[in-house]
């Protein structure tokens, strides 16, 4: 009889679409792609939620400008 094992978690490109992601944003006006799972880190808020796709989307639509907020003002 041969062992068997659970299957890994999916990757995060491979998580369902489903799963509901949080859009973060730091002083700087950088963007990132969180865990909606996750507690939000120090220096970061909250400007969107939803699946994962959505949320990526939306960081496309509004990050415009990759530079730091210091070097663009």
């Amino acid at each position: 009889m041969s062992p068997t094992t659970a299957p890994l978690p999916p990757t995060t490109d491979e998580a369902p679409a489903a799963t509901t992601h949080r859009v973060l944003v730091n002083h700087e006006e950088q963007y990132c792609l969180w865990p909606a799972e996750k507690a939000i880190p120090a220096g970061w808020s909250e400007t969107f939620n939803g699946p994962r796709q959505a949320c990526l989307d939306h960081i496309e639509a509004v990050w415009t400008d990759m530079r730091p907020k210091s070097v663009r003002d």
